[in-house]
């Protein structure tokens, strides 16, 4: 077991705090660019603010959830801190989920109210005959597709001229319920309160002695998804906390990538290994100017130590790894930038935060330096538990706050983790969690299919794609495009299955479970065969 140095003492804070602080100590500094558009620290306070009284006067207060369904702008973060200014708590929702994905969310998390983006209002026309129990839905910019009988989020902010509701929280209540599949199964609401997000805020830019951390006056690009923790706690909330400017970025396209970094003399870029794959192979690197990085970090799924040395030196900075999880607010790990890096691993625990690696059969015996078992962490950021679900939180969290992190790691005498394999079944599909059971679903939706599984296959580019093992009935004449468009209609691109495989039968074992693990070892022979 191993455990880092502490930071100094101090009192777990409402999350919303983190922009009070920042408005007053830096009123007039660049909080947001987006496009054309800028917000000071303050001016995004006010907005903020305006819109918690907006809130307050729907009706919204402690104890309830408010569904956020927005790509990366500047009205997400106004509406992310105004919710949690109201009180309320914030449940962000995949901006590519198709409308039975939202309607599940919402109905599962128990939002009474819907923030949208008009771009997405007509998702969410779909979604809300399906969620009874939103009773308020504010849209977010005006378009010719928005079909919602909805309150306009810029006029619901205008009309406000008192004084926001009171910024006083109890640290312990939910900040936010971000859905994640967990270590298996269906998603499920990760309970982060204000203490959890706060602590691993202050871990995140107050790690000692690292220049590998968000520091004032910097300048972040914000490609990562805002909806994902990844975005949430270590772009939002840290750039916030600590000073830096957030320049906003939509869908993923590398010119524009290059682009701003070089406009905007980018100097920390947060990312995920398919871009660090992208940017060690483009030929668009050379033209553009990105002198002005300080450091890349890539996390949401392991990258190779090679492909990490070979961007460092095209970059002409680090590249470090980090490693956490929804459950862990989410960051527990960080390598460093300078001469204590070990490219190829996670790095050590950050601050305040207890590891182990023990025997995948027992979770109990630790095992020794080099040896490989699962990863267990214990800190003050992880997760109260699943929403509504007491038997999966017993399954992850131990009695004593041990966190199962479903991951195989082995870690050396210095307390550096090396992330190996998985010892959950789920699919890492450039970073984004996908769950095997709930493609299954999918395809057994489908008249044509009697049995199907679905398993992850190595890809380049995306780390893992899904790729289902598909049983026909016997009057069906499938064809492997019918069965992914079938797929692709009902769940999110990064969801949808890129490769059809027809079996006979489904390999179980004697109480019916689904041996996706045969099906992998399978598909590994026949491929090293060849």
């Amino acid at each position: 077991m191993t455990a880092r140095a502490s930071l100094a003492p101090y009192a777990p804070e409402p999350a919303q705090r983190l922009l009070e602080r920042a408005a007053a100590r830096w009123p007039s500094d660049t909080a947001i660019i987006d496009g054309e558009r800028r917000l000071t620290f303050a001016e995004l306070d006010a907005e903020s603010g305006r819109l918690a009284s907006g809130l307050a006067s729907l009706g919204v207060g402690p104890g309830q959830r408010v569904a956020l369904l927005a790509p990366n702008c500047a009205e997400f973060e106004t509406a992310f801190f105004g919710i949690l200014r109201a009180g309320a708590c914030v449940t962000t929702i995949n901006s590519g989920y198709r409308e039975r994905e939202v309607a599940y969310q919402l109905d599962a998390s128990g939002a009474e109210t819907l923030i949208v983006h008009h771009a997405l209002a007509p998702i969410a026309e779909l979604a809300l005959p399906d969620s009874p129990n939103v009773r308020e839905t504010v849209c977010i910019g005006e378009g010719a597709n928005v079909t919602l009988r909805a309150r306009s989020f810029r006029e619901l902010i205008d009309a406000q001229d008192g004084p926001p509701p009171p910024a006083g929280a109890d640290p312990e209540e939910l900040a936010a319920l971000p859905f994640s599949s967990g270590t298996t199964g269906l998603q499920k609401g990760v309970m982060l309160t204000h203490a959890n997000l706060h602590a691993n805020v202050r871990q995140n830019i107050e790690r000692p002695g690292e220049e590998g951390r968000i520091m004032r006056g910097d300048v972040v690009l914000v490609h990562l998804p805002l909806f994902h923790i990844y975005g949430m706690t270590v772009l939002q909330l840290s750039a916030v906390a600590a000073g830096a400017a957030q320049v906003m970025m939509g869908r993923f396209d590398m010119a524009l990538l290059l682009s701003l970094i070089a406009a905007h003399r980018v100097t920390a870029l947060y990312t995920a290994p398919p871009v660090c794959l992208g940017l060690a192979q483009t030929p668009l690197l050379d033209d553009y100017d990105v002198s002005s990085l300080r450091f890349v970090l890539s996390g949401a799924a392991p990258l190779s130590g090679e492909l990490q040395t070979r961007l460092a030196e095209r970059l002409g900075c680090p590249v470090i790894q980090g490693y956490g999880l929804t459950e862990t607010s989410p960051v527990t790990n960080c390598d460093y930038t300078d001469a204590r890096g070990k490219p190829g691993t996670i790095g050590p625990p950050m601050p305040d935060t207890e590891e182990r690696i023990v025997d995948v059969e027992t979770g109990e015996r630790d095992l020794a330096p080099g040896e490989l078992g699962e990863l267990l962490i214990r800190g003050p950021q992880v997760m109260r538990g699943y929403w509504n679900q007491p038997d999966a939180t017993a399954e992850t969290l131990t009695a004593d706050g041990w966190l199962h992190t479903g991951d195989i790691a082995s870690m050396d005498a210095d307390g550096y983790v090396r992330i190996v394999d998985r010892k959950k079944e789920l699919i890492k599909y450039k970073g984004f969690q996908v769950a095997p059971a709930e493609l299954e679903g999918v395809l057994l939706e489908h008249p044509g299919v009697a049995d199907a599984a679905v398993v992850p296959q190595p890809d380049a580019e995306a780390g893992e794609v899904p790729k289902a093992y598909v049983v026909a009935r016997e009057e069906a004449r499938l064809t492997a495009e019918e069965v992914a468009a079938f797929v692709a209609e009902r769940v999110a691109t990064f969801k949808q299955v890129r490769e059809v495989e027809f079996i006979d039968a489904i390999p179980k074992n004697a109480s019916g479970k689904l041996l996706r693990r045969v099906l992998i070892e399978q598909d590994r022979a026949r491929k090293e065969t060849v």
